[in-house]
């Protein structure tokens, strides 16, 4: 306890932090488990405090009721599922690219509408990836956004000029995952 006190009473804040609000970009990438997780509780963060949010997803298609689908519209919040499935199994990767491309036009309508405060584009780094949606129009549309506004990506494998104009990155990496020991996706905890 008295480690404890002496750490609390030396804390200090860092000098020059803002205040107000700012949009933030924030990335969740990494080869783990939770990154859609992370920006659902952003959401449901957001959404608590009175913020407008909106969620694309890239991946994922448009009649998936997956656990996340089902509480977003218990609550009344909106998302787009704007995928075909995961891309690898994908039968017909010029239409994966087509969906990815129609789905960067609606997103970057949702982005430059100014009636969102935080827009989530989940499993967004893999059109980037792929070379579906330009990276130089994703840039230019992310600076050019209002300056309130944040937004969320997630996704493996973000690229390198992602990472260095995001205000934060989470790296999430898998440590032990139940999978390797055979036991598959669980109801409720992985959709």
């Amino acid at each position: 306890m008295k480690e404890l006190a002496e750490a609390r009473d030396a804390h200090q804040k860092a000098e020059g932090i803002s205040k107000g609000r700012r949009g933030l970009l924030i990335v969740n990438t990494g080869k783990g488990k939770g990154k859609t997780t992370a920006a659902l509780g952003l959401m449901m963060r957001a959404h608590g405090r009175g913020l407008k949010v909106r969620m694309f997803q890239f991946l994922k298609h448009e009649n998936a009721k997956f656990g996340e689908h089902r509480a977003l519209d218990a609550l009344g919040l909106p998302y787009e599922g704007l995928g075909d499935g995961f891309t690898w199994r994908s039968r017909d990767l010029e239409n994966s690219a087509d969906m990815a491309a129609h789905g960067w036009t609606l997103a970057r309508e949702a982005i430059e509408s100014g009636g969102y405060d935080l827009v989530v584009l989940d499993e967004f780094t893999y059109p980037l990836k792929y070379g579906w949606v330009s990276w130089a129009e994703v840039e230019q549309t992310l600076r050019a956004r209002d300056p309130k506004l944040h937004v969320v990506i997630t996704g493996r494998d973000a690229l390198p000029e992602l990472v260095e104009l995001a205000d934060t990155v989470s790296e999430i990496n898998p440590v032990k995952h139940a999978y390797a020991s055979g036991i598959g996706a669980q109801t409720g905890i992985e959709y």
